[in-house]
């Protein structure tokens, strides 16, 4: 059963939310047109922006900035991350299950259409690498290098 609405994360809520994988979907596909209709950008490097821009903006909201925006729960999520707080923690939910998807998905798009080209694969392959391990059970509280750690940790 569902927490009731005095107790959600009101940061992390949303994730939840119906219409929340729809727009992060055509967050993606406006990054992509975008990208697209930039004079002197082809289709390889076109997929390839869209790629780093999405991952990049995805890392840094999902698993960079850390504590919300509101004062309503004693600082309780204090030194979370936003998809550390995700769910309440739990892991392989489906929202989770989904913004691991989209960055792979992405991944191989890109991939296919610049080509397989091996420079631009490997740009590739070290954004998705950097965002999936970021996503992974093991990284949950961990701080590489004590990067991004709270002051009130």
């Amino acid at each position: 059963m569902d927490a009731p609405i005095s107790q959600t994360n009101p940061n992390s809520g949303w994730i939840n939310l119906r219409g929340s994988w729809l727009t992060n979907l055509l967050m993606m596909v406006l990054i992509r047109l975008s990208m697209s209709v930039l004079p002197g950008i082809s289709t390889e490097a076109s997929w390839t922006l869209t790629n780093l821009i999405y991952n990049v903006s995805t890392f840094v909201m999902f698993h960079w900035v850390t504590g919300i925006p509101f004062n309503l729960n004693q600082n309780e999520y204090e030194g979370l991350t936003l998809w550390e707080q995700m769910d309440n923690g739990v892991q392989f939910t489906p929202s989770r299950k989904y913004l691991t998807a989209m960055p792979i998905l992405l991944f191989l798009i890109s991939t296919h259409y610049s080509h397989y080209d091996f420079p631009t694969f490997m740009v590739n392959l070290t954004s998705v690498i950097v965002v999936l391990i970021a996503k992974l059970p093991a990284m949950h509280k961990v701080r590489i290098f004590g990067i991004n750690k709270s002051y009130t940790d």
